[in-house]
C-alpha cells in the first residue's frame, strides 16, 4: 500500500513538473523579448567621449546614435556621395574635416579625424538652427542640427525648419525616435557597470592584503603589493552643406 502510495506522488510531482515546465515554455514563446541594446565599439568610445564634449548639446549616446544611423560603424562606409563612419560629403569634408589623431592630415576614413570632425560640424549646425522657428527648445534643435547634417544648413534655412524631404524626415525621426533612446539606455547601462566595477577595483586597491590583526602589520613582515585593478548604410544624398 505504502509503495503504491508513493508511486502516485511521484507520479503527480512528476506531472507537475511537466505542467510549470510547460507554463514556462509558453510564457517564453508569447512574451515580446526586451530589444537588445546596442554597443558602441570599445576601440571607438575614447574618441567619441572626447567628441561629445565640444558643446554642451552633444552627448555620447546623440553622436552614437547618429554614426549609427549614417554608417553602422563602418569606417568604410561609401554612399557615393559621402564617405567614412561619419558619411562627409566631400565638399563638406574640405571645410570642416581636421586632423584629430595628430597625423599631420584630416583623412575622412579615420575615425579620430572623423568623429571630432562629426562633433566639431554639429555644434556648429546647433548655432545655425538657433534661430529657426523650434530651433529654440533641446529637443527641436537636435532634429534641426540632425536634419542640417543630412540635407545641409541652407535646406533648413530655407524650409524655415524640418525640409520637406522624406529621406531628411526618416533620418532624423530614425535618429532621435528609435536610435537615440536605445543608446541612451546602453550608455547608462555601461556607466553604471563602470561605477560598479571602479568601485570594486578602488576597493581592493584600498584594502589591507590580509588579516587586520597586529600580527599581519607587523613592520618585520614584508608588504604584499595591493590589488590593481552590423548596419546598412543609408542612402543618403549628401547636398552641399
Amino acid at each position: 500500500m505504502l509503495s503504491r502510495t508513493t508511486g502516485i506522488v511521484t507520479a503527480f510531482v512528476a506531472g507537475l513538473a511537466l505542467v510549470v515546465a510547460a507554463v514556462l515554455v509558453v510564457r517564453e514563446l508569447t512574451e515580446p523579448s526586451k530589444p537588445e541594446l546596442p554597443v558602441i565599439p570599445e576601440s571607438r568610445r575614447p574618441v567619441l567621449e572626447a567628441a561629445a564634449r565640444a558643446c554642451s548639446p552633444l552627448s555620447v549616446p546623440l553622436l552614437a546614435a547618429q554614426i549609427d544611423a549614417e554608417s553602422g560603424w563602418r569606417v568604410n562606409a561609401d554612399s557615393g556621395q559621402a564617405q567614412g563612419i561619419s558619411q562627409f560629403a566631400p565638399q563638406t569634408w574640405k571645410e570642416w574635416g581636421r586632423d584629430g589623431d595628430g597625423d599631420g592630415r584630416a583623412d575622412v576614413w579615420e575615425p579620430r579625424d572623423a568623429i571630432p570632425s562629426q562633433a566639431r560640424y554639429m555644434c556648429h549646425l546647433y548655432t545655425v538652427v538657433k534661430e529657426v522657428p523650434g530651433g529654440s527648445t533641446r529637443r527641436g534643435s537636435t532634429r534641426l542640427a540632425l536634419a542640417a547634417y543630412n540635407a545641409g544648413p541652407n535646406a533648413v534655412l530655407r524650409a524655415g525648419g524640418m525640409p520637406r524631404m522624406d529621406e531628411t524626415r526618416g533620418y532624423v525621426d530614425k535618429i532621435v525616435n528609435d536610435l537615440l533612446p536605445k543608446y541612451r539606455q546602453a550608455e547608462k547601462k555601461y556607466q553604471e557597470n563602470e561605477a560598479k566595477h571602479g568601485s570594486k577595483k578602488h576597493g581592493a586597491a584600498a584594502s589591507p592584503s590580509s588579516s587586520s590583526s597586529p600580527a599581519s602589520s607587523s613592520s618585520s613582515a614584508t608588504a604584499l603589493p595591493s590589488a590593481a585593478p552590423g548596419a546598412t548604410v543609408p542612402s543618403a544624398s549628401r547636398r552641399q552643406r
